[in-house]
């Protein structure tokens, strides 16, 4: 009964993260300003990441959770470039 409900669990979760990622990348493309696109790269890279960690915990992989620690390290890296070029015009000073 257990192993059926964490199964459900994972494939519900799954299939909503898609749509976050799909309501995510509609912003990315469609965002009026900057900032949107910026807030939707970000959903973007958190739910990719949230996505990779259920398909480790459904296969029990560990590359998926390594993956996942990469594109959160990326993503922050990411993040703070984007709103420092948007906030000053330049990356590197």
């Amino acid at each position: 009964m257990s192993a059926t409900i964490l199964v459900i669990a994972i494939l519900v979760s799954q299939v909503l993260l898609g749509g976050a990622m799909c309501l995510a990348g509609w912003r990315l493309l469609k965002g009026p300003r900057a900032q949107d696109r910026v807030l939707a790269l970000d959903s973007l890279y958190l739910s990719g990441m949230l996505l990779l960690l259920t398909f480790g915990i459904g296969s029990g992989q560990t590359i998926y959770f390594e993956a996942a620690l990469v594109i959160g390290l990326l993503s922050f890296v990411a993040t703070a470039a984007l709103a420092k070029f948007l906030m000053r015009g330049e990356v590197i000073e």
